[in-house]
């Protein structure tokens, strides 16, 4: 029987992170395609600014229309679709490589690479910084997910280093 060495710890490490946050991407598209109203009325809000404070300076920024919305609201879906899948290949090729030479098991990396690389520009670059910085979220009482977005990254950057760094032999 093969004893478990560090080595083959930290790379099942690597393979059960990337399985957490393709639970959590197979969650979120879960939620918006069963409860496709509420999520829509979120993404709706943020876009129509119509909860945030009323800057007259900022107001030229809305957008009003409900095609518009629910374009961007299945954008918004597709990337979370793609980043999952890209994920779940990801968890999939580190296990299927667990036991193969340390540049195998580092070249087995990029799926999840691009997975987490897709959902940071979902949740820092969409929410954090369009949704913030842009649409003002950070202002309304109801429809603000700057902190939810933050913890999210705040969990994917870590584990995109934890992933990326080459510590296996």
């Amino acid at each position: 029987m093969n004893a478990l060495t560090m080595d083959k710890t930290i790379r099942y490490s690597k393979v059960i992170l990337m399985s957490y946050f393709s639970f959590f991407g197979l969650l979120m598209m879960f939620s918006n395609f069963t409860d496709y109203g509420s999520n829509y009325q979120y993404v709706a809000h943020v876009l129509s600014m119509d909860t945030t404070e009323h800057n007259a300076n900022l107001r030229y920024r809305a957008i009003t229309s409900p095609i518009l919305h629910h374009r961007i609201y299945w954008l918004i879906i597709t990337l979370e679709v793609t980043f999952s899948t890209f994920c779940l290949l990801g968890v999939y090729q580190l296990f299927k490589h667990i036991n193969a030479s340390g540049e195998e098991f580092h070249e087995a990396k990029k799926f999840s690479v691009i997975g987490l690389m897709i959902a940071i520009f979902i949740y820092y670059v969409c929410f954090q910084v369009v949704g913030v910085e842009w649409f003002d979220m950070d202002t309304s009482q109801n429809w603000n997910a700057k902190d939810w977005a933050r913890h999210i990254v705040d969990f994917i950057l870590p584990l995109m280093i934890y992933i990326v760094i080459k510590i296996e032999r």
